[in-house]
Formats: C-alpha cells, structure tokens, sequence
C-alpha cells in the first residue's frame, strides 16, 4: 500500500468540513488546496453525528471549520449544543445575502453555495487576520445556536415562497403558467419571454432581473444577460472556445446554442453540481 507523507510545512492552515452533499465538499476541499498556500483538510464529515465525532476524536482542533447549515440528520447548529467547538466557524449555505446578519455575528464568516473561489479567498485571508491579532487566534466566537435555529424558523416560510406560475394575456384571455411547464426565460429586442416545455412562448411584464429573485435558484440559472434557464432545459453542454460553454436548449432557443457567460461559467458548473 502506498502511503503519501502529509509535508505539514506546505500548508497555511488545517480545516474540517461538515457537508452532506458529496460533489460539494469535493469542491470545496479541492479549492481549499488550491489556495496559496494551501489549506489542509484533515477531516470531513456529512451529518451532526459525524461532526461531533470528528470535532471530539481530534487530538487538535483544526484552523477553521467549514460548516453547512442543512445537514442530512438536522440543523448543523445541534452541533454546538453536544460539543465544544474550539475553532473558528465559516458557514457554507444556500440562503440569500439579506438572511444572514445572524449567522454573521456568530461566525468568522459565510460563504454562499455555490462557493466562489474568490470569496473564499477573502474569507480565508479575513481569518489568517483575525489570527494575526488575536491573543488567542484558535478560540471560537461564543456561538446563539438557539438564535440561529430560531432564525432559520422564520425564514423556512420564505423559502416556500418561490414563484409557482406566472399569467400572462393571450389575446382578451389570461392564461396561467405553472412554473414546473417553463422551461427558460430570455429577453428580446427589449421585451421579456417566457418558453414553455409545449414549445409556447409568451411575453412578461417583468425583467430578467426581477425574475431571478422570484425563482428558485436551485432549478433556474441566469446564463448570460439574456437568458434564465431551467435545469431540465439543457440538453447539452459544449465546450467552446477560450474556456467558454455553450448550452443546447429543448425547446430551442430563438438564436441556436445559448452561450454562458465567461465571468458565470465556474458558477454554472457549481450550480450542476449541487
């Protein structure tokens, strides 16, 4: 058996990771190494159980632990209420921006998934800082996992509040479009279409804008300034030039293969991943 020797001089910091979804916290351990210099991850675990064990069996608490909100077995904050944690925490989550004033001021930082490499980049150097000048550079904030829990109570509600169909004029009739028969989204010559699967389109009121924050993320992305897809709208994915992709529709879209945006493109993939 082949056993590679851990050089520990080669990394900056050492981390955990708590993530129920395997392709994520591939992801994230893979950009953590890729950072310069790189991050450790000692240790991963994907339910609260599995974290407590980790965070108890470890002779040494890590740098950082990366941990995400919604785990298989509960809400990861159940963690502190069975365990000491003697690290630094940064939460890795799906909510928006505006929910997460509490998990700011009880944490080192957040990260919102799909992790940006940049993002973490910053979180990490926000960190090596805050070790920098602290007179105890491993303690943990003094966590509220009841205030945590309680706020994720109350925004549970808003995440069901995703938009279910939309109306749109026919004629002198209006017709209603569940959401679940749109397949994509894009605008034209100023105007905003919605493509159903039945291979109908129909003009909105909204923008394209205005329409992502009333989807939900994990079943629609923003391709390029003039397109707003469905997962299960794309058929296929083709490499182009310069590290680009370009995405066949179904229905097709107006103009062919739907180019991603160079700046979307790591996004998009994260996003397939999810």
């Amino acid at each position: 058996m082949l056993i590679a020797l851990v050089q520990p001089h080669r990394f900056n910091m050492t981390a955990f990771i708590v993530e129920d979804e395997p392709l994520a916290a591939k992801r994230l351990a893979d950009m953590l190494r890729r950072q310069q210099p790189p991050v450790e991850v000692r240790a991963t675990a994907d339910s609260v159980e599995a974290a407590v064990a980790m965070l108890e069996n470890a002779a040494v608490p890590p740098d950082v632990l990366f941990l995400d909100i919604h785990l298989a077995d509960g809400l990861s904050f159940e963690v502190f209420e069975r365990t000491t944690v003697r690290c630094p925490v940064i939460f890795t989550t799906a909510y928006d921006r505006y929910a997460l004033r509490a998990f700011k001021v009880n944490s080192i930082d957040y990260l919102l998934k799909p992790i940006d490499e940049d993002e973490l980049a910053a979180a990490l150097q926000k960190l090596q800082a805050l070790r920098g000048n602290s007179a105890a550079p491993s303690a943990a904030p003094a966590f509220d996992a009841a205030l945590l829990t309680q706020v994720l109570q109350q925004l549970q509600p808003q995440q069901n509040q995703y938009k279910k169909q939309f109306v749109v004029k026919v004629g002198e009739h209006l017709k209603v479009i569940p959401v679940d028969q749109i397949s994509y989204f894009f605008s034209l010559e100023k105007a905003t279409f919605v493509q159903t699967r039945e291979n109908r389109r129909f003009v909105l009121d909204q923008t394209l804008e205005q329409l992502e924050k009333l989807l939900d993320p994990r079943q629609f992305f923003r391709l390029n300034r003039a397109y707003l897809v469905h997962h299960d709208a794309i058929q296929d994915i083709i490499h182009y030039t310069n590290s680009r992709l370009k995405t066949v529709l179904q229905p097709a879209a107006p103009e062919g293969d739907v180019l991603v945006s160079r700046e979307r493109v790591s996004t998009f993939r994260a996003w397939l991943e999810r």
